[in-house]
């Protein structure tokens, strides 16, 4: 995934945005302990989100400790759900997809791109060894993803649904997993479902521009509203987000099925202000989005 699930600061409380940093200062410290210094670099705001609400409707307990970063080590910090199952999953999930990411920006990006990703290819396989061989439902989600993601772009009939469902359904599976009855399951996995249809379109949307120009791979390319002229872009755009706007909404309504234990403020913020700004941010901003900034 690609950091477009995040908060919306200026909406939190204090005492909330304080936990949430101590929850991505804590996937930061897992992701350092379980694999490398170095996978710390792939830390996102979708596993922190991912994190958050697998710690806030299971019973394990949180433990909140003080302590320091590991890149700063001036700077105090506050970690939350250290040695937590759910910590180590996000961290698991996280080197899996950056690894199949990393596989398609060799298989699709750059001469540049390409260079780099064959530089860390064989760091990032060693940490998507160890994370498969503990947690192989998750390899199993990604890797099947990846496969479909491949054929579905090699199809001359693709459009924009079909675009987006290895996405789609790799996040179902895996939120899927979250569930602890049939009920649960299955209100997971729509939520899961929906939410990663709109990190799909989000992300293409964002890419339109660079698509375009390289010549790579876009669903939205193939749409005939998408045309110069300033009407005709406005017009593409209002469309691009009423779709994003359904996939937001069948994820939140999912949401609300679910007993959440904690941090709901927190999940709540991502859904009903941080993903709205980051929509509006994509599709009526200026530029490409820059998806990932330092807490």
């Amino acid at each position: 995934m690609f950091g477009y699930v995040q908060i919306e600061k200026s909406e939190l409380l204090v005492k909330e945005y304080e936990t949430y940093k101590s929850i991505y200062c804590t996937l930061c410290k897992t992701l350092g302990k379980e694999y490398s210094v170095f996978s710390r670099f792939i830390l996102s705001y979708d596993f922190t989100f991912f994190a958050a609400l697998s710690m806030g409707v299971h019973d394990e307990k949180v433990c909140f400790k003080k302590g320091r970063c590991t890149f700063n080590p001036l700077k105090k910090c506050v970690f939350c759900g250290v040695e937590n199952e759910d910590m180590k999953k996000a961290a698991a999930l996280s080197v899996i997809t950056a690894f199949y990411k990393l596989k398609d920006d060799i298989n699709d990006g750059g001469l540049g791109k390409k260079l780099r990703s064959y530089l860390v290819y064989p760091f990032f396989a060693r940490w998507r060894k160890k994370a498969a061989k503990k947690y192989p439902e998750y390899e199993e989600a990604v890797s099947n993803m990846s496969e479909m993601q491949e054929q579905v772009e090699k199809d001359p009939m693709c459009h924009i649904d079909m675009a987006a469902e290895p996405t789609a359904k790799m996040l179902a599976s895996v939120m899927q997993l979250q569930g602890s009855d049939d009920f649960e399951k299955r209100v997971f996995f729509e939520l899961g479902y929906h939410l990663g249809r709109w990190i799909y379109f989000i992300d293409a949307v964002d890419d339109l521009q660079k698509d375009k120009k390289r010549g790579c791979f876009n669903p939205f390319l193939k749409l005939s509203d998408y045309e110069d002229g300033k009407e005709k872009e406005e017009s593409f755009r209002q469309y691009c987000s009423e779709v994003l706007n359904q996939s937001m909404c069948l994820s939140y309504n999912a949401y609300n099925l679910i007993d959440i234990k904690r941090f709901k403020g927190i999940i709540d913020n991502i859904y009903l202000k941080g993903l709205p700004v980051v929509q509006r941010k994509v599709l009526f901003g200026k530029g490409e989005f820059n998806n990932e900034e330092s807490l």
